[in-house]
């Protein structure tokens, strides 16, 4: 999955304003419906992307900067896409919702090649991130949660391709895993400990 296509938007929406302000396109101006606050500062563009009569794209900005677009995709009343931008006007982060109910809570990130990099989650929907994926060309390498919400990490994930190759888990609050699960390519699973809590494992008999 790739982030960079998602930034055309912003441009598109400000273009399109711009154009349909000179008058120069009139269809632009059908579906483009420019909101300012009382000093005449432009705050939000709503904007119809498929030109069915229908707005489904908010565009909240601040003047000339996009701050946040939100994006209603297949016209159900709910938000399921919210891009967030920075004061660079670079994309930061694409949230969606697990549930498709207007709230978001998976959060993508991308690296410079515009691939995933990491996918923050927060479990519980309650706003608080508590997981961490992180991938590389698109393919999840690791994950990191905090389980509990205690605020500190307690499950490692590590993976080998599409398999889950290792699971770890602090089960003494101590900060590092102190028991793991490992799995083989046939399958099979193993238990190991770390009694000592030094970063070395033993296989459980």
């Amino acid at each position: 999955m790739a982030l960079i296509r998602v930034t055309i938007i912003s441009s598109v929406l400000v273009t399109a304003l711009l154009s349909s302000a000179c008058g120069d396109d009139a269809e632009a101006k059908k579906r483009i419906e420019p909101v300012y606050d009382k000093s005449g500062k432009l705050q939000l563009l709503k904007y119809d992307a498929n030109g069915d009569g229908k707005v489904d794209t908010w565009s909240y900005m601040d003047g000339a900067r996009v701050v946040r677009i939100e994006i209603d995709k297949d016209e159900d009343g709910k938000i399921d896409r919210w891009e967030y931008y920075g004061a660079d006007q670079k994309l930061e982060k694409v949230g969606t919702s697990r549930a498709n109910d207007g709230k978001d809570d998976v959060w993508s990130y991308a690296g410079p090649d515009g691939s995933i990099a990491r996918i923050e989650v927060s479990t519980r929907r309650d706003g608080k991130v508590n997981r961490f994926e992180y991938y590389e060309k698109d393919v999840l390498v690791r994950a990191e949660e905090d389980s509990d919400q205690d605020g500190q990490i307690d499950k490692w994930e590590t993976y080998e391709g599409a398999r889950l190759a290792s699971v770890a888990f602090d089960s003494s609050h101590r900060g590092t895993p102190d028991r793991r699960l490992v799995y083989g390519a046939d399958g099979s699973a193993r238990l190991e400990v770390d009694p000592k809590g030094d970063g070395h494992f033993v296989a459980v008999k």
